[in-house]
This record gives C-alpha cells, sequence and structure tokens, in this order.
C-alpha cells in the first residue's frame, strides 16, 4: 500500500522547492542530460489525463539555434533567464490528440469518436490535460534533482510559427531546467491558508 513521502522528498518537490527566474545568474552552468530529460518525461507521462488522452507534447530546446529562435519570441523580462537555463521545455498540446486514443484506451475502442469533430471539446481537454502534464513535468523534474523555473511571458502565436508550423501543436507555457544558484531565489511569496482556499461540505 503507499506510504506518505518522507519529509525531505515532500521538500524537495513542495517545500523547499523554488522557482528560478529573474536573471541570467539563476542557472548554474551544468548541463542536463539526453537521459534524465528522457527521465524526465518517463515519470510526468504517469499522471492521469481524461481518458488517458495525453495531450501534452513537449520539446526541450538547448541547442544554439533553437535558443535563438526561441529569444524572438520572448518577453524582454523573460530573455536572460532563459537563455542562461541548460534547457527550455516548450509545453505544448496536440489539437489531434484524439488520433493516438486507439493506442491509448485499448479499454475504449470507441474513445476517437468522443472527440472527433467537437472543436469546442478538443480544445478544452487539450488545454486542461495538457497544463496537468506540464505540472506533472515540473514534479517530476523537481523529484531527479532538477529546478524549474515555469513561466509564460512570450508571444504564443510567434512560437507556434517557429516551432510547430503546419501541426496541430500550439503552445501554453514554458518551464526553464537546470540546476539553479541557491543564491537567486526571491523570498517565498505567501500562499492562501486553508480556510482561504478549501471548503469542507
Amino acid at each position: 500500500m503507499p506510504q506518505p513521502l518522507s519529509d525531505p522528498a515532500l521538500d524537495q518537490l513542495f517545500r523547499s522547492a523554488r522557482t528560478y527566474r529573474g536573471s541570467a545568474r539563476a542557472w548554474r552552468d551544468e548541463p542536463v542530460s539526453d537521459e534524465t530529460l528522457r527521465e524526465v518525461y518517463d515519470l510526468a507521462r504517469m499522471g492521469p489525463t481524461t481518458s488517458n488522452s495525453c495531450p501534452a507534447r513537449f520539446v526541450f530546446v538547448r541547442s544554439p539555434e533553437a535558443k535563438a529562435r526561441l529569444r524572438e519570441c520572448l518577453d524582454e523580462g523573460n530573455v536572460a533567464q532563459t537563455m542562461a537555463a541548460p534547457v527550455t521545455a516548450i509545453v505544448a498540446y496536440d489539437l489531434e490528440f484524439y488520433e493516438y486514443l486507439g493506442k491509448l484506451t485499448p479499454h475504449a475502442p470507441d474513445a476517437r469518436s468522443w472527440f472527433a469533430g467537437n472543436d469546442a471539446l478538443i480544445a478544452t481537454a487539450a488545454l486542461r490535460n495538457g497544463s496537468l502534464q506540464g505540472a506533472y513535468l515540473i514534479l517530476a523534474a523537481r523529484a531527479l534533482g532538477l529546478d524549474c523555473g515555469p513561466m509564460s511571458g512570450f508571444d504564443n502565436a510567434r512560437l507556434d510559427a517557429a516551432f510547430f508550423p503546419g501541426t496541430s501543436w500550439r503552445s501554453n507555457f514554458l518551464i526553464n531546467l537546470g540546476h539553479g544558484n541557491p543564491e537567486a531565489p526571491r523570498p517565498r511569496a505567501p500562499r492562501l491558508d486553508f480556510e482561504e482556499a478549501c471548503r469542507l461540505v
């Protein structure tokens, strides 16, 4: 039976984990290997999505050429930190995710028909579940010892044209990945208390 994680594990995932952002000094000059990125994805893909639809798509940007394309899409305030990060994950979603349901939902062979032709449902399911999968990617990266800097602050249409031309993929948000400089984060901002954010009914 599942048991609660240890306090050090919970600290690494949540309590001590920080968002690394703000400047080039947010990141140490340490590479992130292909194998580590594969391990991150292999963990993140296990999180639940509607009908196991798995609409998220991830592009790990790290080559100089790809970083130059990404730079042109960023708000000015996000350029330094993103160019300094060893990897930036583009968290996207596929508006044709339902074409994979034959593989992903063998228990429901008619699952494709639930979405095909229903543009409103496709858009809602892709964004909602793709966002969930982006959050799973953050937790997977933290679990494997990486630091994360999730952010918006970019031109979605320009990024889609640069990285996904002629495809059904659409960008959602970005996550800088690497090993953060522990001196970089600001003091942690407050969070809402249980009584402010939750109800027991």
